[in-house]
């Protein structure tokens, strides 16, 4: 093996090392997200708020993807994300008012 593919190789194993501990922050991260979200719901349930509060969700849709944009990700992707974040949180804040 030449040195410059030992090279690419070397890169290329970097890079996935990152995604790899990136993958983990990502799924540690949502995880202490939906322990707050999960805290909402109790508290809503509790209280007999409704599940849903679509004015915070547009504001964070706006927000997510202004700051994507600002972090070179695609807005179109983030709101995606937090599309299907928000429809899975509510789910679980319906499960708990029942």
């Amino acid at each position: 093996m030449t040195n410059l593919s030992q090279t690419v190789l070397d890169v290329l194993h970097d890079h996935r090392d990152s995604i790899d501990r990136l993958d983990a922050i990502l799924i540690y991260t949502l995880g202490e997200r939906f322990r707050h979200t999960q805290a909402i719901g109790k508290l809503k349930a509790g209280n007999n708020l409704p599940p849903s509060d679509p004015d915070r969700e547009a504001y964070q849709i706006s927000r997510l993807e202004n700051l994507a944009d600002e972090a070179g990700l695609d807005p179109k992707f983030a709101k995606n994300l937090l599309n299907f974040i928000i429809q899975e949180v509510i789910q679980h804040h319906k499960k708990q008012q029942l």
